[in-house]
Order: C-alpha cells, then sequence, then structure tokens
C-alpha cells in the first residue's frame, strides 16, 4: 500500500476524482499554492476542466485510464463522495488516497453512518434499516411519525428521499425512493441547521471553522450565514463532534459535518445528520471571509502541508445561485460588498447550482 507523502513540494501533481465546482475550487487553490492538478472526470463538460493543467475523461471503472492518471499523480483526492469504491481500490496500492477509504465507505451508506455516529457517541435520530416495503410498517412504530426514508446510497440535494406523514404513504416512499435499499429515520423537530467545516492533517493537527447557520429550500441548500445563531458552547460542541469524527477515522483533509439543532435556549443540543468528506457548500463563504479558505486548507492538508488559520475576519452570508438565479450576476457584480463566483457550467437548469455570492459585513462583536 502506498503511503501518504511526508510533504509534497510546489509543483506536485494532485489528482482529483471528480470534475464539478468542488473539484475546480480546489484546482485554483492549488494552483494559488504552486501545485499542479489533474482532474479525472467521465464528464467532458465538467467546470474543473477549465483551470487545471491536466485532464482525464474517462469513466470511473476504466483500469487503463486510472491507472495512466495514477502515474501522473503525487497524491489523489476527490470532490464528491460518490466515487466507487472500487475506483479508490484500484487507485490506492498506486499512490495516496486522501480522505482515506474508510471515510468514504461510512459516508457512502447512511446505515453506516449513523452506526459509525452513534457508536461515538454522537447523537442521531432514530432509525431502522427498510430492505422491502413490508419493512416500512413495523419500522414506523420505532421512529413514529413523521419520518423520512433515505436510500442508503447515493442521493444529495435531497434525492433518494422521502417524507412520510402518514403510515398509508409507505408504498409511495418505497417507489419515491426506487425501491432500493433504505434506512427509516425519525423526523427532527429541529430549531435550525448547522454545520461544522473542519480540517484534520497527517500530523493529527485540527482546525475547524465557525460554524455557518444553513438554510435549505426544497432539501438543497440556499445560505450559509456566519455567525450562526448559537451559543458559544454549542460551537464548542459542534467543533467537538468535528474532531472527534476526523480523528476516529484517521482523516486528512477537511470534511463537513450536518446538525441539527433541537430544543431552546439552555436546552438546546446537537444532533448530527450527514458526514460529508470532502470540502461542502456551507463553506464556500470561507473563500471571501477567511485568509485560508477551505478549499486551500483541504490542498494543505493532503500535501502534508501545515493547516492555515480559520479565523473570520468578516460576517457572511452565502447564498447559492441556482438555476436561473445566475442571469442576476450583472446586478449583483454592481453590489460593493458582494463577491460573485461562477462555475462556468454551459447549460443552465432548475436546482442545478451555477455560482455563489457571498456578502461581506464588518465582524460582529465577540466574531
Amino acid at each position: 500500500m502506498a503511503r501518504a507523502p511526508r510533504r509534497l513540494s510546489p509543483g506536485a501533481t494532485i489528482g482529483i476524482l471528480g470534475g464539478g465546482q468542488l473539484g475546480r475550487m480546489l484546482a485554483l487553490a492549488a494552483a494559488d499554492l504552486g501545485l499542479r492538478t489533474h482532474v479525472y472526470c467521465p464528464d467532458p463538460d465538467s467546470p474543473a476542466f477549465e483551470v487545471t493543467r491536466r485532464i482525464s475523461i474517462a469513466e470511473y471503472d476504466d483500469e487503463d485510464a486510472l491507472d495512466r492518471f495514477a502515474r501522473e499523480a503525487d497524491v489523489i483526492t476527490y470532490e464528491f463522495e460518490n466515487v466507487p469504491s472500487a475506483t479508490v481500490a484500484f487507485l490506492r496500492p498506486r499512490r495516496p488516497v486522501m480522505p482515506g477509504e474508510n471515510a468514504l465507505d461510512i459516508a457512502q451508506d447512511r446505515r453506516k453512518e449513523k452506526t459509525f455516529l452513534r457508536g461515538l457517541g454522537i447523537a442521531v435520530a432514530p432509525f431502522r434499516p427498510v430492505r422491502r416495503l413490508a419493512d416500512i410498517a413495523p419500522a414506523l412504530k420505532e421512529t413514529g411519525l413523521p419520518a423520512v426514508l433515505k436510500t442508503r446510497r447515493l442521493g444529495y440535494d435531497g434525492k433518494g428521499q422521502y417524507i412520510l406523514r402518514e403510515a398509508s404513504e409507505a408504498r409511495a416512499a418505497w417507489q419515491a425512493v426506487g425501491e432500493a435499499t433504505s434506512v427509516l429515520e425519525a423526523f427532527v423537530p429541529f430549531t435550525r441547521e448547522i454545520s461544522i467545516v473542519a480540517a484534520r492533517g497527517a500530523d493529527g493537527r485540527f482546525a475547524a471553522y465557525d460554524p455557518p447557520e444553513n438554510l435549505h429550500r426544497d432539501q438543497i441548500l440556499r445560505r450559509s450565514r456566519v455567525p450562526a445563531r448559537i451559543s458559544a458552547d454549542l460551537a464548542a460542541q459542534a467543533e467537538s463532534i468535528g474532531r472527534k469524527i476526523a480523528n476516529a477515522l484517521g482523516y486528512v483533509g477537511v470534511l463537513a459535518v450536518e446538525l441539527f439543532v433541537v430544543g431552546e435556549d439552555s436546552d438546546e443540543q446537537l444532533i448530527a445528520n450527514e458526514i460529508a468528506p470532502r470540502v461542502h457548500n456551507s463553506g464556500h463563504w470561507t473563500m471571501d471571509a477567511c485568509r485560508v479558505s477551505q478549499f486551500e486548507q483541504h490542498i494543505r492538508a493532503i500535501a502534508g502541508w501545515p493547516l492555515g488559520p480559520t479565523a473570520r475576519n468578516a460576517d457572511a452570508v452565502m447564498d447559492n445561485l441556482i438555476g436561473a438565479d445566475v442571469e442576476t450576476w450583472p446586478t449583483l457584480l454592481a453590489e460593493p460588498n458582494a463577491a460573485v463566483h461562477l462555475y462556468g457550467k454551459r447549460q443552465t437548469h432548475p436546482g442545478r447550482k451555477m455560482g455563489h455570492v457571498t456578502r461581506l459585513s464588518p465582524l460582529s462583536k465577540g466574531g
């Protein structure tokens, strides 16, 4: 098995699996540090291809292409968690892959993920496995209503999910998730959603950004705001959860943990929703409000470089530009305190993330 390099030198090449906007921003961050990138993705229109030195357009099971890709990289990372496990297994003996395969395996399977979190003493919603339609009724007796049926694998931005408000919806829910092996989770009556975006280096050092407060619409992240409307104690708990997960996985790179805030005031507590073993949409504000963004932080970590500071130099509100929202770019560019980031995607359609805008304001007292 290949070992992680102690430290890459400027001019080294980072291989990135996946060519979406996260891969694009990773490649840009690497370039600022004098590192080269090679992006591997099946989609010839991948936005990351426009900003990288080398590209490979091939399927994730193309072993010849993967072998060439590995030969031209010093370390390999990925921009999304649904990279096939067989791809990572093929690459791992050839080059270091970070974050490691264990993190990918857990994040790809919601049942494993919930079990892993619960094993660390981190609160999660009650859940039950569902392998067939007949499993839903007894599972509902354990979770209660409302409940959320989620496919065990794949699914993002609300895909592969169905909220059941009545037991009679079981068949509709089963069909909505494609009759795929799933988990049924109790619906969490949260007061707000937050996330922790943090990095762990190969030396075990850990650095977390301030938790953003996140707003979803139609199960797609629309806005992230920092500082979040939570107590300092709750923010510390969120950081502790991120640290516990990263250490348990022996993680190297940036990860995010989506969290629900339940209760009010002194009764507030956190319930973990999902782990994302990668840079995360709710961390995009770090590009403009921090000296070192989550993208640079990830590159530093996998290159064996020191992690950078995570302190904010401003308050921030990040809005995703979804679908036709991107057409407002001329107006957004005219705003004096707005930083506009467009992803270069050629086709616009509803639900597609086309860019984001971050509006900055002076650092709030105590921030």
